[in-house]
């Protein structure tokens, strides 16, 4: 006799039952396997999303917090602007898809970040510069203001917006929005 044969059911004559999942058990369960599933793979989208955006917006931060360190350290003015090469500024507006960090005396590079799609970057400034004293200012003397747009077009998660803002020369803050899945 073999291990889970019943001995009452082949005594009799019938075959002894097999241990094991029938076809039809096998099917429910993996069709309630497919419904979790289905139900569970927009949250992850979302959930990743708003990673990739709290990410990025946390890149933006840290570039201008590096400007701002390396300014008052080295005693001179530090850049944080948009770049096409990953070496210099550049004066035309547009995305930032690069953007440095670099010591405006020398060129020096400091630090390079790139976006990564399907995240963009923008700014309504070419460039932030830090003065030695740790602020940043405009041409004119006042303070700078200026605010990072970091931005994924989906309407998963529905604030799917960062705004990391730059206020009195050094304050920054961040402001999360949505933009009905639009990026501007």
């Amino acid at each position: 006799m073999r291990v889970g044969d019943n001995p009452e059911r082949s005594s009799i004559g019938l075959p002894a039952r097999q241990a094991g999942f029938s076809m039809i058990e096998l099917m429910v369960t993996l069709a309630v396997l497919a419904i979790l599933i289905a139900m569970a793979v927009p949250s992850f989208t979302s959930i990743i999303n708003n990673n990739r955006l709290a990410a990025q917006a946390n890149e933006v931060i840290t570039s201008l917090q590096v400007a701002r360190t390396e300014a008052i350290r080295r005693n001179e003015r530090v850049t944080v602007c948009r770049s096409t090469d990953g070496a210099t500024c550049s004066a035309a507006a547009g995305a930032w898809d690069t953007w440095i960090t670099l010591v405006v005396r020398n060129n020096e590079v400091l630090r390079v970040n790139t976006a990564r799609a399907p995240v963009q970057v923008n700014s309504q400034d070419l460039a932030v510069t830090y003065a030695a004293d740790g602020l940043a200012y405009e041409a004119a003397g006042v303070l700078a203001a200026n605010a990072f747009s970091v931005c994924i077009p989906t309407d998963q998660p529905a604030t799917n917006r960062r705004w990391v803002n730059l206020n009195s020369g050094s304050r920054i803050e961040t402001v999360t929005d949505g933009n009905a899945g639009a990026c501007p």
